[in-house]
């Protein structure tokens, strides 16, 4: 049986990987960038997203309006997204008109025109982009927990940058950001869907001729460091994210921390779930969860509270984080593997996610991980594994994000001296 995963890697450079999916009716296709925002300077913070947006601004041979309507007009979807370690572009469409597809996303990547015009227009939505992400102190606390945890450097600076950065941006300087990290040594590109990869590989060839071919600059390491940031704010609710240092990608426990996050607060049934809303009722929402980057990640925890809960909630919190060092059910961890697992096998059956995981796995580890593979180490993960994830990162320095009326929430020296006693 042949296999449906096909990588080739141009002479310039530039990784070209497909899927394909015989029984779906569609194609997805995406460009993906090794960059985001750890990749910015300070001056530039913001610089990754605001080029994100004026990707779509027009290019030699479109204007906004028509890259919208060509997609549109066949019914497809086309979008991007910025995160910390990469930006994406890409569209979803009928696998007819994958063609059209490639065409604008190339065309948007090596010919955007970047007029003055449409630089200033974007800067107004960005700019009102942040302010709606300050007005929502469930959104931007995870803003204020990862600069804390990585302060002074880019690791812990906003995606979006700030209101007087961004209204500062000069076009010369994101034209000089593309320039040196949209490069075929730093981009993936994939498709996931009803195609044919020597097809894609010959309209990829056409519509990203001219990418520069240069290596980017290397990325400096994150230096994790924790803290406690308050912020004071007339709210109904008190906002807290508390969070550690955890593993990154290629790390041996990364499937261990998955797990663990899990079963602590991966849904109702999950430990921090059942103990602090169904049985005590503290919070509306609460949950885990596992940040990987590259090179380290954040394991953190996220509830909502009264101001009158909040000096119960936290010990209450700390304590379930202590219990699982005292052990975890065959139960919870057979749960925790079936949720984990569902959602990687669900994702199969979509064109956009594999596009995704395929594009992010050649970045990452250089090829494309079989789904055998992963769901053998899910399922190697036992108790020994998951109490050792949790020994390691419960003792680690915290970080302690929050905003509302924050007044009982206890100190972080606190915090820290609980979980240490």
């Amino acid at each position: 049986m042949n296999d449906p995963i096909t990588v080739t890697t141009l002479p310039n450079g530039l990784t070209v990987v497909t899927e394909r999916m015989e029984r779906v009716e569609t194609v997805s296709f995406g460009a993906y960038v090794a960059t985001g925002t750890r990749n910015e300077s300070a001056e530039e913070n913001g610089v990754s997203h605001f080029l994100e947006h004026m990707a779509f601004k027009g290019t030699a041979r479109r204007s906004a309006a028509r890259i919208a309507e060509e997609i549109e007009n066949v019914g497809g979807h086309i979008n991007a997204y910025t995160a910390r370690e990469q930006t994406a572009y890409y569209v979803k469409l009928l696998k007819e008109d994958l063609p059209l597809g490639i065409d604008i996303i190339g065309d948007i990547l090596t010919h955007s025109t970047f007029l003055e015009q449409e630089v200033e227009r974007e800067r107004g939505v960005i700019l009102q982009e942040i302010g709606q992400a300050n007005d929502t102190p469930d959104d931007i606390i995870f803003d204020h927990f990862q600069e804390t945890a990585f302060p002074d450097q880019s690791m812990g600076r906003p995606t979006l940058g700030t209101e007087a950065l961004v209204a500062g941006m000069k076009r010369e300087t994101m034209m000089r950001y593309m320039h040196t990290h949209y490069t075929t040594h730093n981009m993936v590109i994939a498709a996931a869907g009803n195609l044919e990869h020597e097809a894609v590989l010959e309209m990829v060839q056409t519509h990203f001729r001219d990418l520069p071919d240069h290596r980017p600059p290397a990325r400096s390491p994150g230096r994790y460091a924790g803290g406690d940031h308050r912020e004071t704010r007339a709210l109904d609710q008190a906002h807290l994210v508390l969070g550690f240092p955890s593993v990154g990608y290629g790390d041996p426990a990364y499937h261990a921390v998955m797990l663990l996050s899990t079963v602590l607060g991966g849904g109702m049934s999950s430990r921090l779930f059942q103990e602090i809303r169904e049985k005590r009722g503290l919070v509306y929402s609460v949950y885990a969860f596992a940040l990987p980057f590259l090179d380290s990640g954040l394991f953190g925890i996220y509830a909502g509270t009264g101001e009158s809960e909040a000096a119960e909630l936290v010990p209450v919190l700390l304590d379930e984080l202590r219990r699982i060092e005292d052990g975890i059910s065959a139960e919870e961890i057979a749960r925790a593997r079936a949720q984990v697992k569902s959602s990687l096998l669900m994702s199969l059956e979509s064109t956009g996610s594999r596009c995704e995981q395929i594009a992010r796995q050649m970045q990452l580890f250089g090829r494309v991980i079989d789904t055998a593979e992963t769901v053998s180490k899910i399922d190697a993960v036992d108790e020994a594994a998951m109490i050792d994830a949790a020994r390691t990162i419960f003792r680690a320095t915290p970080t302690l994000a929050t905003i509302g009326p924050v007044a009982k929430v206890p100190s972080l020296e606190a915090i820290a001296q609980r979980l240490a006693a």
